[in-house]
């Protein structure tokens, strides 16, 4: 169910916000699909009987059988649409897979026991049985079918209590799980309000789906009161969480025997634990403590996303389905070693990670101590613990740092309910990995109140800019504190991190006494704080195996610099191979496929070509391969096979003819303690070219930033900053012209403008490639199309051309009603006196002869250009 029909149906804010976690958290199958491989597989949907309900089921089968299974497992909100794409990935790569609505959820009857072994747990041990009754599936012996089980977040869980009790399991992947859902929901006691608000909602109001986004009556759980569709044992406990804030003797121990901390010391197969840095719903000692407790072979994998960011992108998701192949097939290696972790620096405008990964021996790890200097200080908790602290907003907070004023409001505390304390300048880097420690000696001033505080760590810069990695809070529950004033010391593990401090940062330990997403201690109180030596910071230490960094960033963070040697080089590089009869044809892609690891087609045999003068529009739904298609163009990732050829100059990375092409793809990394102007001017600087070569007056025209130009680009706006991404891509006026979603951040005034600047750029004999999902925006600035779908070009022409196929056309006539006659069942449509018609195989000539014979005057007639619908009928979207 789509996030527009969620909010139609609000029931108040909290389901509001909750229909927005459904999309980014009840979707979290194994990994979310941008591009679309062509399907090479066929699918049964039906419904499957078990104990006490009726499940959902899509079955995909390949060509090939018969082949090792995957049992692919939902998140919690969603249903087996939101595993689709993902189920196809795998099929794609060979294997057959069985995906399915949990009970409760979707067009899936019976009640929400969150993977009770006895409910969910066995409708996963049954559909395990009913795959090795098949004839298309690999066999181990009767019965026992090779099969692999992975998910995410609730689906990651179910992953680890089947294979605890099914031994039939011969490879699991879970992915941003849980190992104790009493600790993913209450740390050390204390009730993660928000979160359980959410998964509450989700529960109450669970999505129901079908192929026409409405399933019938009689296949609905129905709502229960309170209780929604949670099972009336899950409802007591909900409801003991919620108004109480603690669990009692009866839910702990109902919250243990729905999580996999009591079946992880049985699995014996192979693991791979897939856990996010960015999650303050289940977080790093989530997948430490499966791993320590898995006697299996376990590998581990902490990336630069999780419930609060981003889900694997391209590469770690082709490497997973490689993994699986490994151990199902005993096919190619195991691309993964004992662990890996992504470094992460900062989070994009656009809201893309700039990371690195480095493969590491957890053996190795090692701690790091810091001093922090500070005095002992008194903080209070507020009646009512209102105002509360802000750290962020679960399962949005990397959305939300898309928007400066929004992200800057993260780690805000409050004053008198916080105490900081910061160390010295850092005089070398320092990789944390993991959670960092400190002792804490705190005594009460007054009445001790509820014994609850808060405890984050930052990283502040130079000029005083904090940042909360990972938005990671750790509550702590205090000891009973002496009536008299005497301190206690309390050891506190801080929520694991991965965080390069750099040089000359300071690391700073906050404590406070509330935070808004959790449930915060109401009875006023007052302690005095203090820490007990330094705070110990665990080290991984590992070798980079690659970097993920979009190139803008690359250029920030690397320094100018290291661009200036990289050009000088490959300016002294020859081109290999040159096709003098294209050297005046600005682009020609031929035959282009791009394939990744695990069956991932990315682009299948892409072809077009685009002359002089033209403003081309890329088009494609999501997943059409259409970023993949600018990145190969630009030289920043290589092609399976085919090849692109500028100018006639064939495109490999650092190709010399690139100098003619001036691109925005994904994003631009600017220095942000810089103006905009002192950005532009280093940019060109790097590229060795004279400085009267650049054009500034011209790009700073396009910008329109006026004043702002002399600002840090630190306070742009996403607008401001593509405004000058936009200019810096125009800096030295191009021949070719890439632009990746150049509208993206920009008002309508601005893309009026924009529209303007890139039809006289084009009109002085430039050429321009823009890839944008505003269909009425190309229309009125291309002059041609290129439609992508699934990797392949579907159609190619002008926007005209394009807009009318099918035979759309109009007709401004004096007698409308007459005209109308004239053309019959043609008609789709009058407005005034011009008349809409779908001539289907006609000609528009037949039809004008139609209407001038019965006596109408025809003013006008061509086709009727309907971008939008073409699009839409085009990639089998359209009514």
């Amino acid at each position: 169910m789509t996030l527009r029909r969620r909010l139609t149906r609000s029931r108040g804010r909290l389901v509001a916000l909750a229909a927005v976690v459904v999309v980014l958290l009840g979707a979290t199958a194994v990994w979310i699909s941008r591009e679309d491989p062509a399907p090479d597989f066929q699918v049964e949907d039906g419904f499957v009987e078990v104990s006490g309900a009726t499940l959902d089921t899509s079955l995909y089968i390949p060509s090939q059988t018969p082949a090792p299974a995957v049992l692919l497992a939902h998140g919690f909100g969603g249903d087996k649409h939101s595993t689709e794409k993902d189920a196809r990935e795998l099929a794609a790569a060979g294997f057959v897979v069985q995906t399915y609505s949990a009970r409760g959820f979707g067009r899936s009857t019976g009640k929400i026991g969150l993977n009770d072994p006895d409910l969910e747990v066995a409708d996963a041990r049954f559909l395990v049985s009913r795959l090795a009754s098949r004839s298309d599936v690999v066999l181990d012996s009767p019965g026992d079918p090779r099969i692999a089980v992975s998910g995410a977040s609730y689906g990651g869980g179910l992953s680890l209590l089947l294979a605890g009790t099914d031994s039939r399991i011969d490879a699991l992947v879970p992915v941003i799980t849980y190992n104790s859902l009493a600790e993913g929901l209450l740390p050390n006691g204390v009730f993660k309000g928000a979160w359980g608000g959410f998964l509450y909602s989700m529960g109450v109001d669970s999505v129901v789906s079908s192929s026409d986004g409405v399933a019938p009556a009689s296949l609905a759980t129905p709502v229960s009161g309170v209780c929604g569709r949670f099972t009336p044992e899950i409802c007591r406990a909900w409801t003991e969480v919620a108004t109480t804030g603690t669990m009692g003797p009866e839910t702990t121990a109902l919250l243990r025997r729905v999580s996999p901390l009591t079946v992880t010391d049985k699995i014996k197969a192979p693991t791979l634990l897939v856990q996010g840095e960015q999650d303050t719903l289940f977080g790093l000692d989530q997948s430490d403590a499966n791993a320590a407790q898995i006697p299996g072979p376990v590998q581990q994998v902490w990336f630069a996303g999780g419930h609060d960011g981003a889900y694997p992108d391209d590469e770690l998701r082709a490497r997973i389905i490689s993994w699986i192949s490994f151990q199902l097939r005993g096919a190619g290696s195991n691309p993964f070693g004992a662990f890996e972790y992504d470094v992460q620096g900062n989070i994009t405008p656009e809201g893309i990670p700039s990371a690195r990964t480095v493969r590491a021996d957890p053996a190795g790890a090692t701690r790091r101590s810091v001093e922090l200097l500070g005095d002992a200080q008194t903080i209070i908790t507020p009646p009512g613990g209102l105002p509360a602290a802000i750290s962020g907003m679960p399962a949005l907070n990397s959305r939300l740092a898309q928007t400066p004023w929004l992200s800057s409001l993260f780690g805000m505390d409050l004053p008198g309910q916080q105490a900081a304390f910061t160390s010295a300048p850092l005089e070398s880097q320092l990789l944390a990995a993991g959670a960092p420690r400190v002792r804490l000696r705190v005594s009460a001033v007054g009445p001790p109140g509820d014994g609850v505080l808060f405890l984050k760590v930052f990283d502040k810069d130079p000029n005083d800019n904090r940042t909360l990695p990972g938005n990671a809070v750790m509550p702590v529950r205090l000891p009973p504190l002496p009536a008299d004033g005497s301190p206690v010391e309390v050891d506190v593990e801080l929520s694991g991190i991965v965080r390069p401090f750099e040089t000359g940062h300071t690391l700073q330990v906050v404590v406070g006494t509330t935070d808004q997403n959790f449930r915060t201690p109401t009875t006023p109180a007052s302690y005095r704080v203090s820490l007990v030596g330094p705070v110990s910071v665990p080290v991984v230490p590992g070798a980079p195996t690659s970097s993920l960094l979009p190139v803008g960033q690359l250029l920030g963070i690397l320094g100018v610099l290291v661009l200036a040697l990289v050009l000088g080089f490959v300016r002294r590089r020859r081109s290999p191979d040159v096709d003098s009869s294209l050297s005046d044809t600005p682009l020609v892609i031929s035959s282009l496929t791009k394939a990744y690891p695990g069956g991932v087609t990315a682009v299948d045999d892409l072809s077009f070509s685009v002359a002089r003068g033209q403003i081309l529009g890329l088009l494609g739904p999501n997943g059409a391969g259409k970023t993949t298609t600018l990145r190969m163009l630009m030289g920043l990732i290589k092609p399976t096979a085919g090849e692109i050829r500028v100018f006639g100059s064939l495109i490999t990375p650092g190709a010399p003819v690139l100098s003619r092409v001036g691109s925005f793809v994904e994003s631009a990394g600017f220095l942000p303690h810089l103006s905009g102007i002192e950005n532009l001017r280093l940019y060109w600087a790097a590229t060795g070219r004279p400085a009267a070569d650049a054009c500034f007056d011209e790009a700073l025209e396009i910008a329109g930033l006026g004043s702002a130009l002399s600002r840090r680009v630190r306070t742009y706006s996403q607008g401001m900053r593509q405004r000058l991404a936009i200019a810096q891509a125009m800096l030295g006026l191009p021949d070719l012209l890439v632009l990746d979603e150049p509208a993206n951040g920009l008002d309508p005034p601005q893309i009026h403008a924009m529209r303007d600047v890139l039809r006289r750029y084009a009109a002085a004999g430039r050429t321009v490639v823009v890839s944008s999902h505003l269909l009425a925006e190309v229309e009125q600035t291309c002059s041609h199309v290129v439609v992508v779908h699934h990797g392949h070009v579907i159609a190619s022409g002008t926007v005209s051309e394009i807009a009318s196929a099918g035979g759309a056309s109009s007709f401004t006539v004096d007698q409308p009603v007459l005209a109308a006659s004239v053309l019959g069942p043609l008609v789709t449509a009058v407005e005034g006196s011009v008349v809409h018609a779908d001539l289907g195989t006609s000609s528009i000539g037949t039809a004008v002869s139609a209407l001038v014979a019965a006596g109408v005057s025809v003013e006008r007639a061509g086709p009727r250009v309907r971008l939008e619908d073409a699009f839409l009928q085009l990639v089998g979207e359209g009514s």
